[in-house]
């Protein structure tokens, strides 16, 4: 009996397995576009998504059909190649003010965070309603100033705390040779974290959330109060858990590496004031050593991984929806852009710490087809995944197995 009931565990959690490595595929959303770098949410109609193209292009998809005009055409006012060019694109929570953010960086190569606004259930913002974010007071410059052509950052979202977040890179070249990610007076190499929801009138057109962990009379060391987060390298996707599906909030990030490791960083929603590591650190390991950071303790990735595998981590989304099947809800989905290759982690959540263990890997590259080269991912109004693809200029669905497992037959209950 005992031999009995062992085989019937062994069917059911097999079964299970088989659930979990059931292949994915991918369908062609829309294409025809030009250096793709985000696929975006309309939070005001389902049915449409935006695509932010490098050459400073928002396009329109409805239902899958890309529109003829441009959403936003900012392509006279920037400087795009390499790294650089219009890289990401937020709207406001509140839908109904018809507020947009863009980053970019100017013909001089500096990082501009531009409002716009747009008219109610319009596919076309105002392009006369922009307002560059000042930083740092009234009188500050409305750019962010990049020493070096690389390492833009350039991805921008609204947290579950309606607070905008800007991933900046460290200024660039090679090594963050000026130490800018551990210098707290500098706003390279930070996660920023700034409250939009200020009258137009407001001459930065931010302020500073108190609860920012270096707002005035906050924070270990003396810091620029607009930061979030410290010691990044190119933080040029990342997103947040989203509680609308049922996710946790926490922010997950994807670094791209300087010559050795790759990785991907996980803090627990609310929890600001971390430092990654670079340049001290290079994912999990030691890097540049010479200058202590700018304070401890330093927060390792829950995952890195090596040159043999890719060069340039592409970050990803928590799979929240329901297309892919219940043993994909809760995986981490990422990429390299070098590489054209995908995966995914299981992510363990410690409910005492909200702190996140990830495991059980798997490559879906060859399941999905070719990808090219992924530059960013996307999520529609239901949770659903997409992957861009920047050399093909292509956005494709990621959907679940065609057919579903088929459960273990023959079982029968030995008395």
């Amino acid at each position: 009996m005992r031999t009995q009931w062992s085989m019937v565990f062994v069917l059911i959690v097999c079964g299970l397995l088989a659930d979990v490595h059931a292949q994915l595929h991918s369908s062609v959303h829309a294409s025809g576009f030009t250096a793709p770098l985000a696929f975006i949410q309309d939070p005001a109609d389902r049915a449409v998504q935006f695509v932010v193209q490098q050459n400073g292009h928002i396009r329109v998809v409805r239902s899958g059909v890309v529109l003829p005009g441009d959403f936003l055409d900012v392509s006279s006012v920037i400087s795009a190649g390499g790294e650089r060019g219009l890289l990401g694109l937020a709207f406001a929570p509140d839908a109904a003010s018809g507020r947009l953010f863009v980053n970019f960086t100017n013909p001089s190569g500096d990082t501009v965070v531009a409002r716009f606004r747009r008219p109610a259930g319009a596919v076309v913002a105002d392009p006369a309603t922009r307002f560059d974010l000042r930083w740092g007071g009234a009188g500050a410059p409305a750019v962010i100033g990049q020493p070096y052509a690389n390492h833009n950052g350039g991805n921008l979202a609204f947290g579950p705390d309606g607070y905008l977040y800007i991933g900046m890179g460290d200024g660039g070249s090679g090594n963050d040779p000026e130490n800018r990610a551990q210098n707290p007076i500098e706003l390279l190499g930070k996660m920023l974290r700034v409250d939009v929801n200020v009258p137009d009138t407001h001459p930065t057109g931010y302020q500073i959330p108190a609860d920012n962990p270096f707002a005035p009379g906050r924070g270990p060391v003396p810091a620029r109060p607009e930061i979030w987060a410290i010691g990044l390298r190119n933080p040029f996707r990342w997103s947040f858990d989203d509680t609308s599906h049922g996710g946790t909030g926490a922010l997950v990030i994807g670094d791209v590496g300087q010559s050795n490791f790759e990785e991907i960083d996980y803090e627990p929603r609310g929890r600001g004031g971390r430092n990654y590591g670079w340049r001290n650190r290079e994912g999990a390991h030691d890097n540049v050593t010479s200058l202590p950071p700018a304070y401890l303790p330093l927060t390792d990735p829950i995952f890195d991984y090596g040159r043999s595998e890719g060069q340039s981590i592409t970050g990803g989304f928590v799979y929240r929806g329901r297309a892919l099947g219940p043993s994909f809800l809760g995986r981490y989905f990422f990429a390299d852009f070098e590489a054209g290759r995908v995966w995914s982690l299981a992510l363990t959540v410690n409910a005492a710490t909200g702190e996140a263990t990830a495991s059980n890997r798997i490559e879906h590259t060859a399941e999905l087809g070719n990808v090219g080269n992924v530059s960013s991912f996307g999520v529609d109004a239901d949770g659903e995944l997409y992957v861009v693809s920047y050399s093909l200029g292509r956005i494709l669905k990621i959907l679940g197995p065609s057919i579903g497992p088929r459960a273990p037959t023959g079982l029968r209950i030995v008395r």
